[in-house]
């Protein structure tokens, strides 16, 4: 991350609470890796710890040219190693770090019960010392209260130096309210910042936040505020202020002054309420990086037009930027840095970025349309899972996700997976992903060829439900299961639905990795067994209903006969069909028999014919050429042709 160029130490008002803090951040950036290594600062928030951060990096720069300085917050630090495991570059994660002169890593707080964070930050911290380079860390908190923190991440933290900053006392308050006004060009009457800085506030950002309030009142209202004013508009009104640091004595009472002082307070409450909005949502939205010039214009306005229509639409822009960003992360994550996202009047622009990514995004494979639950049949052998699969496609990623649906080929798990899919995928703006596992390996090894696993990678990260089949195929692809674990991970967080198929329960799946294991298993798992006699019976006449009305006596007979799956039974009935279709005769329960059994029909071998010149006359009524005759046998293709002439 950039270092933001404001964040300097001449910027940065020194007082008794945070001066050792600067001291130490003064020394290091002077000369690094040679004093406090590392140098650990601690604060609440909002009291100049990234400030610090950031100026430590800019003279360090300013000093010396060729020092290299990164920054990031611990969150990017724990996300970029993710993403070089996943990519199979642990190695070229590490190196990053060789060549730099001062690491600078923000809210190391996150580090809570990250087992391998830790050992990775102690790894990097011991390589950084032995080269002599510097490292500084921040956290709201002290090592020794990071919860769950590695006591040699502890041990080296004390090392080096650990300073915190507290709130700043009266006077270093006072400076901060005064230098922020004067950057503004806003002047105060005697005695009103005073009283202002009298009472303690959390934290600078509260503090500024107070000037602000200040500021947008005094650009509207003709009277100039007083320390009284001042504090009723700020709500402060019998708050008693900070004992050790009392507001300067005021004027003795003067009853016109206090009059008008009294009818300037109820104007600014009554008719300039508007702009202590606009002031608090500058604030607001400026802390979280978003650019606030339009809302900076109202208050440069003398009577803007429905200033809270003009609130309530900045807030709605920003809402849709942050769903666009959002957006842009599983598209693209390079390009969901980009500034676009943090500017409400660059609406259209972050729009079009957008779109662009989605139109050279390809869709994930999805369900086949073929396979529905209109075309499922149920019964005993699979009620509980199908039941569970469409409550799953009903309520996609709150009712049971993850699925996993087990039990031996050919029984249906795949043709309920992409049914789950054709429900979901009906959805506006629902994206399906439905693939075998052996697919979802063939596409990891492809983007890692091409280098492009982060694209392939924010494929999938954007789905609606995400439906593997065949899981059990991926034991033993230690990458391929990596990189379903983090994608599990992310999906389930943003309430996706998630649904697998499996030849066992995934407890008794070998070769699968134990948190991949543990996740599949805290789902629901629904087994299907090989179909009974009456799922049996119901599939075989849906299938024969498609040829016209289906022989009873036909049904039961192949009914009765064991089929370890719906496959198997579809296939015999597929086989007598073929044999009635090769003959040119009726479906039958004794056709059934002669082709599954081997038993052949009794024939009669008595035939009735009259010989006339060159034709013979057939029982049936039909007439046959003398030149050959055709011996029916029960198998078509030992059919014999005679040539009696």
């Amino acid at each position: 991350m950039e270092l933001n160029q404001l964040f300097r130490f001449d910027s940065f008002l020194v007082g008794p609470s945070n001066r050792l803090a600067v001291t130490a951040a003064k020394t290091v950036a002077q000369t690094p890796g040679t004093a406090y290594n590392p140098l650990f600062i601690y604060s609440a928030t909002g009291l100049g710890k990234t400030h610090l951060l950031m100026a430590i990096g800019q003279q360090a720069r300013e000093a010396s040219p060729q020092v290299s300085v990164e920054y990031l917050t611990l969150e990017e630090f724990v996300e970029a190693f993710h993403a070089a495991v996943a990519a199979g570059q642990s190695e070229a994660f590490r190196n990053r770090f060789v060549n730099v002169d001062v690491l600078l890593i923000d809210d190391v707080q996150f580090l809570t019960h990250r087992r391998e964070m830790q050992a990775e930050l102690l790894r990097l911290i011991g390589q950084l010392q032995a080269a002599d380079k510097q490292i500084v860390l921040s956290s709201d908190r002290p090592p020794s209260e990071i919860e769950g923190l590695d006591e040699r991440l502890v041990s080296g933290f004390a090392g080096g130096l650990i300073v915190d900053i507290s709130r700043p006392d009266f006077e270093t308050r006072l400076a901060i309210l005064r230098r922020r006004a004067e950057e503004r060009g806003a002047d105060f009457g005697a005695g009103v910042l005073e009283a202002v800085a009298a009472f303690d506030a959390a934290n600078v950002r509260e503090l500024l936040g107070t000037l602000n309030r200040l500021v947008a009142f005094q650009a509207v209202n003709e009277a100039p505020l007083t320390p009284e004013s001042a504090t009723a508009l700020l709500g402060w009104e019998g708050q008693a202020p900070e004992p050790a640091a009392p507001p300067p004595p005021t004027p003795p009472p003067d009853e016109f002054t206090d009059f008008l002082s009294d009818v300037s307070t109820v104007l600014a409450r009554q008719v300039e309420e508007w702009r202590r909005r606009v002031a608090e949502a500058v604030l607001r939205w400026e802390g979280e990086g978003y650019r606030t010039m339009r809302l900076e214009g109202l208050l440069n306005a003398t009577a803007p037009v429905a200033p809270e229509t003009a609130i309530r639409d900045f807030e709605r822009d920003v809402e849709r930027l942050h769903q666009l960003e959002a957006e842009m992360s599983s598209l693209d994550p390079s390009g969901a840095g980009d500034a676009v996202f943090h500017d409400p009047d660059c609406l259209a622009e972050a729009e079009a970025l957008v779109q662009r990514a989605r139109d050279g995004a390809s869709p994930p494979p999805g369900p086949s349309p073929l396979w529905t639950f209109q075309e499922y049949v149920g019964g005993e052998s699979n009620k509980v899972a199908l039941t569970a699969a469409r409550a799953a496609a009903e309520q996609p990623g709150r009712r049971y996700s993850p699925l996993v649906l087990v039990g031996p080929a050919g029984v249906g798990k795949t043709h309920l997976l992409h049914a789950i899919g054709n429900v979901v995928g009906q959805a506006s703006g629902a994206v399906v992903a439905c693939l075998s596992a052996q697919d979802f390996l063939e596409e990891l090894v492809q983007a890692i060829e091409r280098d492009r696993v982060e694209s392939w990678r924010a494929r999938y990260r954007r789905v609606t439900a995400f439906l593997l089949d065949d899981v059990h195929l991926l034991a033993g692809k230690e990458r391929s299961q990596e990189e379903l674990f983090h994608l599990f991970n992310h999906l389930v967080s943003g309430q996706r639905q998630l649904a697998f198929t499996a030849n066992a329960a995934p407890r008794e799946l070998r070769g699968l990795d134990d948190r991949l294991m543990s996740r599949l298993d805290g789902g629901l798992v629904a087994e299907l067994t090989p179909p009974d006699r009456e799922l049996r019976h119901a599939l075989i006449a849906r299938q024969l209903a498609q040829a016209g009305e289906p022989d009873a006596d036909l049904v039961d007979y192949l009914a009765a006969r064991p089929g370890e799956s719906v496959r198997t039974v579809l296939g015999l009935v597929q086989r007598v069909v073929s044999r009635a279709e090769a003959q040119g005769v009726p479906l039958s329960a004794s056709l059934a028999r002669e082709v599954l059994e081997g038993v052949a029909p009794r024939v009669s071998r008595t035939s009735v014919s009259v010989r006339t010149s060159g034709l013979v006359a057939s029982p049936l009524g039909a007439v046959k050429s003398r030149e050959k005759f055709v011996w029916h046998w029960p198998d078509p293709s030992e059919r014999l042709v005679e040539d009696l002439a």
